[in-house]
């Protein structure tokens, strides 16, 4: 599966997005039960969002074998 997690899990309290990843913890939470489609969509969105809250853009999403970490 892949996942945009780049293994730098810490919720920045200003913004309630992942620094990491850029996503929010219901976001990280729901991740393994999304659709392929929405996982996707999702990460269209991510270095948009990630560049908007002026929090670090990762390099490129990764993909993990067995169950994603949570926060």
């Amino acid at each position: 599966m892949q996942t945009p997690c780049i293994h730098v899990c810490s919720i920045d309290p200003g913004t309630g997005l992942c620094i990491g990843c850029g996503r929010t913890l219901p976001e990280i939470g729901g991740w393994i039960s999304f659709s392929d489609e929405e996982r996707r969509r999702l990460m269209t969105l991510l270095p948009a969002r990630l560049a908007a809250s002026g929090l670090t853009i990762p390099l490129q999403p990764t993909t993990q074998a067995g169950a994603e970490q949570h926060v």
